[in-house]
C-alpha cells in the first residue's frame, strides 16, 4: 500500500524552515514513498480536523490510516521513521 508522510507546516515556524530542505532531500531518497507539506493557515479547518497543536507535526499514513506521529522538527527521529517506512515499502 501507498505509505504517505503528511508535513503540517507554517510559513513563520522557525523550525518548519530549517527541516524542509531535510523533508526535500528525503522526498528524493526515497521516491516509493509520498512526502506532502500541508500549510496550517492555508488549511485551518482541515488541520484542525488532524488535532494540529505544534508546528511542524509529522503525520505516517499507510492505506489511509495513520501509523505514526512526530511532533517537532526532530530531525534524528524523522530520518529514522522515513528510513524505516522506505525500507519496508
Amino acid at each position: 500500500g501507498q505509505v504517505v508522510v503528511a508535513n503540517f507546516s507554517a510559513s513563520w515556524c522557525g523550525p518548519c524552515r530549517v527541516i524542509a530542505p531535510v523533508y526535500a532531500e528525503m522526498s528524493k531518497t526515497y521516491p516509493q514513498l509520498m512526502f506532502l507539506t500541508i500549510d496550517v493557515d492555508d488549511l485551518m479547518d482541515f488541520s484542525s480536523t488532524w488535532d494540529i497543536r505544534a508546528t511542524p507535526t509529522f503525520f505516517f499514513l499507510k492505506n489511509g490510516q495513520q501509523i505514526d506521529k512526530l511532533v517537532g522538527a526532530n530531525k534524528p527521529e524523522l530520518e529514522k521513521k522515513v528510513q524505516a517506512l522506505g525500507d519496508g515499502s
